[in-house]
């Protein structure tokens, strides 16, 4: 089917694809917190210099923010189908690998493994669009939160994973990315029952819309995307070191999987209220208070690195990341009309994970090479956050005082 429908109004159709996007969330998605949770650990094992251990990670991002625009671009002209099929098959690609990586101790080629992996994290990304492709404006900020409660599943999915299979072969961390092949081999199927109609071709007459530029600089948009980057690129920038903070301070590897676990949870717990919360109290309080727990998480990593302080830092860094992250892509779709969702939606993603690789980027810099032990490292990297929360937050609240606009 190629022509553009309406929302239907019982949004049946919306429904039966926000199924399948909390499947594809919570089976292939589980990738995601496997991956962050030995990554570092693999980079640290793997590099010279352990200034580069979180060196893995920052690729991904990298990948996903190159990944964006191309992505978005291939699902506005062919359909959602084939991007995420795409990105499944970068992430096979990616687990393939890395495991050759690892086999071989080399450093450069576990790099290049994790570059592809950024094609699924991308692919990801898009999932949370898609549930609002075709719900109506009345069921859209649930279907996003939904999609995004997936996540659940990927959280006891993928840190089980990495208790399963990082030792389960003579090379430490290689079993875990054979795992990462047969995720998406497998979860690759769950989008052969998806039915998002592609957006009309363009014609001649077709409106054209605003330019990136122009869409980027109003106002709404910019604040969006903004939060968007603050919240994603700031719990990067803590969860990245947290595994190797956890075990730097004395901890195991299997406390730095739990705790990850806790973390994923909070992301993606709160989803099955986070659209009530937006249709009920507005999506700028949401976003707003999101921010403010991001503030807390660092408060609780810098009072101390006992275990319960990771354990609350990374649950509240979670919650923060779900009202921020979320309430600003509700934020988001309802500024743009459908023939600018492909440019504006390219466009978000590629500002957002590139914070993201800047976070990452530095994450490793801040843990490992700016003190002389993982306590002050750890300590570096919360203080980095405050710079950027007010950043945001000063960005939100200029725009909740400036006249309202009429949503597109």
């Amino acid at each position: 089917m190629t022509a553009t429908i309406a929302p239907p109004a019982n949004d049946a159709l919306a429904k039966r694809n926000v199924f399948v996007l909390v499947l594809a969330q919570a089976f292939l998605g589980a990738q995601m917190p496997l991956i962050f949770t030995i990554g570092g650990l693999a980079g640290q094992s793997l590099a010279s210099n352990i200034c580069f251990a979180t060196l893995p990670i920052s690729l991904i991002v990298l990948g996903s923010m190159l990944s964006a625009t191309p992505v978005s671009a291939i699902m506005q002209r062919y359909g959602r189908r084939t991007g995420f099929l795409l990105g499944t098959a970068g992430g096979a690609i990616a687990g393939a690998i890395c495991a050759y990586g690892l086999y071989l101790s080399s450093f450069p080629v576990f790099l290049i493994g994790s570059f592809f992996t950024g094609i699924y994290m991308s692919a990801q990304g898009f999932y949370r669009f898609a549930a609002a492709d075709s719900a109506s404006d009345a069921y859209r900020p649930k279907a996003i939160s939904y999609v995004m409660a997936g996540g659940l599943g990927a959280a006891v999915i993928g840190t089980q994973l990495v208790k399963l299979t990082s030792d389960a072969l003579p090379v430490v961390f290689m079993g875990s990315y054979i795992a990462v092949i047969f995720l998406n081999v497998i979860g690759s199927s769950l989008f052969y029952f998806i039915n998002i109609p592609k957006p009309a071709a363009p014609t001649a007459d077709s409106p054209k819309g605003r330019t990136r530029w122009e869409l980027i600089t109003t106002p709404r948009i910019a604040v969006a995307v903004i939060c968007a980057m603050v919240s994603y690129a700031l719990m990067n920038l803590v969860m990245t070191s947290t595994p190797l903070a956890v075990v730097g301070c004395g901890f195991t590897k299997a406390d730095a999987s739990n705790i990850v676990m806790g973390h994923v949870l909070a992301m993606f717990a709160p989803s099955f209220f986070t659209g009530h919360l937006i249709a009920r109290f507005g999506v700028e309080k949401i976003v707003g208070m999101g921010i403010a727990i991001l503030g807390g998480a660092g408060i609780v990593a810098l009072m101390g690195v006992d275990i319960m302080n990771f354990y609350v830092a990374l649950v509240l860094l979670g919650i923060g990341w779900n009202f921020g992250f979320i309430g600003a892509t509700t934020m988001l779709t309802t500024s743009y009309s459908e023939h600018e969702r492909g440019r504006m939606q390219g466009l978000n993603d590629l500002l957002v994970f590139g914070g993201v690789t800047l976070a990452s980027l530095a994450s490793g810099g801040l843990m490992n090479c700016s003190g002389g032990d993982p306590a002050t490292g750890w300590a570096a990297v919360n203080y980095a956050m405050a710079p950027f929360l007010v950043l945001a937050g000063g960005a939100l609240i200029w725009l909740m005082l400036r006249p309202k606009e009429q949503a597109v």
